[in-house]
């Protein structure tokens, strides 16, 4: 656009001034008016120090040949150094062998396949479980107890757990049927959803999903977020006043973990499920809190309405769907 003005103003002005006074710099114009002939290139000429086309070709023999052909340029060098004969340096080597395209990972590399990230959406309880287990320091170094735990998420209800000594397949199965069967979860009801640890996609827990006609999914591997509710959830554990370093023993770590889900799912105000407890969620209580929260600010506000200058006040929304990974809306329009 300035390129245009000066061209405009040159022939009434002159160049220089048209330039001056957009402020547009005069070179630059010139330049673009007649643009310098491209120079050609000279080849660069080889140094006196490179390797003749002779000596290459022994370099690159010897690398190909039956002796060194599996090995590195590295340990052709120090082998052929050992043997009182000197090439060419690592480097030159290695140059030589990129040249030819030879320079590439001799083991088959794994294709690992692209993994889709979960969208899981939750309407309602038990249709979407989270479960993850997470370690409890022992009372030394190097010692831990485990602790499994499954997440209703839409409600938060934590709706089983256990403490145990160590991670085992078998031991989420057990875990995981009793809850389903407190839970009196039917078939095709439920999915479950868990990261790829290796209790997590063991064949006891596979088969035991199979045959109750339960849905499993897994996170991304390394991909924390994709059960964000889990983890949430034990870090509301480790954070929590009185959570101690070490647990003195399994029976130390399971009676903290008692009182903690009594807590959690009777007394914790979810800031995810309109502060509500999961147990309110979880069992249809939501909806008559809410309307017993309105009636009592319906009430302060009646009384001191100037109180409440903007609007009159409301308690927060009854929880109506939770997302695992939601889809933003541009993927879900195309």
């Amino acid at each position: 656009m300035i390129e245009q003005a000066v061209e405009e103003l040159t022939p009434l002005v002159g160049t220089r001034p048209a330039c001056r006074a957009l402020g547009a710099s005069h070179a630059t114009i010139y330049r673009r008016r007649r643009p310098p002939a491209p120079r050609p290139r000279r080849p660069r000429p080889a140094p006196a120090r490179a390797l003749s086309g002779a000596e290459r070709a022994a370099v690159m023999a010897e690398l190909r040949s039956e002796r060194f052909v599996d090995s590195s340029p590295a340990a052709v060098w120090a082998t052929l150094l050992d043997e009182g004969r000197y090439l060419a340096s690592q480097r030159t080597m290695y140059r030589l062998l990129a040249a030819g395209g030879e320079v590439r990972e001799r083991r088959d590399q794994l294709a690992h396949p692209p993994y889709a990230a979960p969208e899981l959406l939750a309407e309602r309880p038990n249709q979407v479980w989270s479960w993850d287990i997470t370690k409890l320091l022992g009372p030394a170094t190097w010692t831990y107890f485990y602790l499994y735990a499954i997440l209703d998420v839409f409600s938060r209800y934590c709706v089983g757990w256990t403490v145990q000594h160590r991670e085992a397949g078998p031991i989420a199965e057990a875990l995981i049927a009793q809850a389903l069967d407190q839970q009196q979860v039917g078939r095709g009801q439920l999915t479950v959803h868990a990261d790829r640890g290796s209790s997590m996609t063991s064949k006891p827990v596979a088969f035991l999903l199979a045959d109750l006609g339960v849905t499993k999914t897994h996170s991304r591997p390394y991909t924390s977020t994709d059960n964000p509710y889990s983890e949430a959830q034990f870090k509301t554990l480790k954070y929590r006043p009185g959570f101690p370093a070490r647990f003195d023993s399994i029976e130390h770590a399971r009676a903290f973990c008692r009182e903690f889900f009594r807590w959690y799912n009777h007394h914790h105000r979810h800031c995810g499920i309109g502060l509500m407890t999961p147990a309110t969620v979880h069992y249809g209580r939501a909806e008559r809190t809410h309307a017993e929260r309105q009636r009592v600010l319906d009430l302060a506000y009646a009384a001191t309405p100037e109180r409440f200058v903007r609007h009159a006040p409301t308690p927060p929304p009854v929880p109506v769907a939770a997302w695992i990974n939601k889809p933003d809306a541009e993927g879900a329009a195309h």
